[in-house]
């Protein structure tokens, strides 16, 4: 069963055109993956978009959109995931002016929880995905924990991201364990420390998966135990050249037991 996708917000500035979509997805595909979730590429007709994918053997299994497409113009969003075939739509974070405070945060739930009602009634999920600023803390509870637990199971679900998570300072494994069959994707990049900056402070980076020191021993095992269906490798900054990047990932974590 195909598990690993490449979340192609990784290679976006290798998508901007169709000519560019379609060599960069022949390249993804010759890496390995079976699998892609489309984020962030130019203008190309969603006909395309599935042409192109179809013809390198890729299932486009999740996407990330727009709050502002979903709210406007839910219907469009409905039609593009039913013609590629894609069941998962997420969003890419909370847009900024809901960020200020337990208010903002609260306004935030009530809106993805009406975006998640739609798409639930359209055979579609709603997730979100996470990076370290929902880890503030709002008297006994984090941002994060506010939007699962003011948002119906149903209609919101989770994209964890496993570098952010970690970036928070929380335990990546116990946060996916707290997502029981509310999670269909996952993100996986990885953590690595860097040399410490001029006044002494600690510097971490994104890394490929299984080259840094989080612990995907324990990601994996918890994944697997609560239901994930897919594991979407992203890597917002590379070190090296993105599709080298892709490939380390992939093959680590075929090495990990994925396929």
């Amino acid at each position: 069963m195909t598990q690993i996708a490449a979340q192609l917000f990784t290679i976006r500035e290798f998508t901007k055109t169709r000519d560019d979509f379609a060599a960069s997805m022949t390249k993804i595909r010759e890496i390995g993956y079976r699998a892609v979730q489309v984020s962030q590429i130019g203008d190309i007709s969603d006909a395309e978009v599935k042409r192109i994918c179809d013809d390198n053997g890729l299932i486009i299994c999740n996407t990330h959109v727009s709050v502002d497409d979903l709210l406007t113009n839910p219907d469009a969003v409905i039609e593009q995931h039913r013609l590629w075939g894609a069941r998962h739509v997420a969003i890419g974070g909370m847009p900024l002016e809901y960020r200020d405070s337990e208010a903002g945060f609260g306004r935030f739930s009530e809106i993805a929880n009406g975006i998640g009602e739609r798409l639930y009634g359209a055979g579609l999920t709603f997730s979100y995905h996470n990076h370290s600023f929902e880890f503030l803390r709002f008297g006994a509870r984090s941002g994060l924990e506010l939007i699962f637990d003011e948002t119906d199971p149903r209609y919101v679900q989770a994209e964890l991201d496993t570098y952010w998570i970690q970036h928070g300072g929380a335990d990546p494994v116990a946060w996916i364990a707290k997502m029981q069959d509310r999670m269909p994707v996952i993100h996986l990049k990885d953590m690595v420390m860097l040399p410490a900056d001029d006044g002494g402070r600690p510097q971490q980076a994104m890394a490929e998966v299984g080259e840094g020191n989080m612990n995907f021993a324990g990601i994996l095992d918890a994944c697997k135990r609560i239901g994930v269906e897919w594991y979407a490798v992203e890597q917002d900054i590379c070190q090296r050249d993105p599709f080298e990047s892709l490939a380390i990932s992939y093959r680590n974590l075929r090495a990990m037991g994925l396929s």
